[in-house]
């Protein structure tokens, strides 16, 4: 019996224009800054999960990063009434939440034995201080100025934390575009200090409802009402992923930042962003 020798399984690119030579050109690593960005992982322990630690909480900051690119767009575009632009960007960020939700469920990968092995070399970093997040947070319209006080030691980073507490946030800049359309919005809900926590109002709570109630005629705000409730909505998951992750490894411990851990980030469970879009749903 004749046996037919194996055929490769290498694909064939003889056919194929690839640009082998690339001493003069950009490169795929040239335009990612790769060697610099890989370069960026530098565990302190020597334990094993330390680098899943440091990868997961990375790779969250640049998503992150990327939801305050698009969320800033969003914004200037209700200011300018042009929400086609909002809404895919808007949309954008609730593709990236859910990559931020499912990044949990690799950390949970950790055991508590593994943390414990590299904990000691987190000394007070945590999570707390993400600058991003609270950034993120602030033009969310989660406002809290004693959360800024963690940045004071560094001056740029303050600044830019700062900024986003004191800019209308995205609910803000929304509320004055109910009102720019006709809407009964009281004034003090749009001139104010926008540092401060939002203070929910019947009548906004009545805007909203007249919008629900005529979703056909007010179809653009009826929409934008649902992607501002889907940010949320989303925002909350990650926080409960969070909360949970963090149960699951720590339990009831003290975080490193000085938080009561676990129970701190329940109380967080509990806030609201967009009150009466929460409210008006009890009524429809």
């Amino acid at each position: 019996m004749t046996m037919t020798p194996a055929k490769g399984h290498a694909v064939d690119l003889s056919d194929e224009a690839v640009h082998w030579d690339l001493h003069d050109a950009m490169s795929y690593g040239d335009y990612l800054y790769l060697s610099q960005l890989l370069d960026c992982q530098h565990p302190l322990s020597g334990a094993h999960d330390e680098m899943l630690f440091v990868i997961i909480h990375q790779s969250s900051e640049l998503w992150i990063k990327l939801c305050l690119h698009e969320l800033s767009g969003a914004i200037r575009c209700i200011c300018d009434d042009d929400l086609g632009p909002a809404f895919k960007m808007m949309a954008r960020i609730g593709r990236v939440q859910a990559q931020l939700i499912q990044s949990w469920e690799v950390l949970s990968t950790m055991t508590p034995f593994d943390y414990a092995s590299f904990r000691s070399a987190l000394g007070k970093a945590s999570g707390f201080q993400s600058f991003q997040y609270r950034m993120l947070e602030f033009y969310l319209g989660n406002k809290n100025a004693k959360m800024a006080e963690v940045f004071s030691a560094d001056a740029a980073t303050a600044a830019l934390v700062q900024s986003a507490l004191k800019s209308p946030s995205i609910y803000d800049e929304t509320l004055r575009l109910l009102a720019r359309r006709g809407f009964v919005i009281p004034a003090d809900r749009l001139e104010r200090d926008f540092s401060a926590p939002y203070v929910p109002h019947p009548q906004v709570t009545d805007a909203w409802r007249q919008v629900y109630r005529d979703a056909q005629t007010h179809w653009d705000l009826y929409e934008l009402a649902e992607k501002l409730v889907d940010l949320e909505y989303r925002f909350h998951l990650w926080r409960f992923s969070h909360m949970k992750t963090v149960e699951r490894i720590i339990g009831a411990r003290v975080g490193t930042g000085g938080t009561s851990g676990v129970a701190y980030l329940q109380k967080a469970l509990e806030l609201r962003f967009y009150p009466e879009l929460w409210e008006v749903r009890t009524e429809i």
